[in-house]
């Protein structure tokens, strides 16, 4: 069974900041191989959601409601529910993840 995959708005503006900043530093052939790549990362989730861990910031507050799958050096994380997954951050995983899992995964 082929889960569904969907972007929460907060990652679909992760992924267009994400390219908007590679195509501007980088290049934009640079820019279109990450997004192909993080888009691959998306199908593999809809075969199988259960491949992902734990992310360790979450893990150490005790929850297991969120995994997390990797195209180095970026995090995709993200919640299944019955048949559907749902993408809730894509970050850079130098950033200060605690402070933005917070905000995003707990936010009022």
């Amino acid at each position: 069974m082929a889960f569904q995959v969907f972007l929460t708005d907060d990652a679909s503006r992760d992924l267009e900041e994400l390219y908007d900043y590679i195509a501007s530093r980088d290049a934009p052939g640079k820019a279109d191989y990450v997004l192909d790549q993080i888009e691959k990362a998306f199908s593999s989730l809809s075969e199988n959601p259960e491949r992902g861990a734990y992310p360790k910031e979450l893990l150490a507050i005790g929850l297991r409601e969120y995994c997390e799958i990797f195209f180095k050096p970026y995090r995709i994380i993200y919640r299944v529910m019955a048949e559907n997954v749902y993408v809730m951050v894509i970050a850079d995983g130098r950033r200060d993840m605690q402070t933005l899992l917070q905000r995003r995964l707990f936010q009022a």
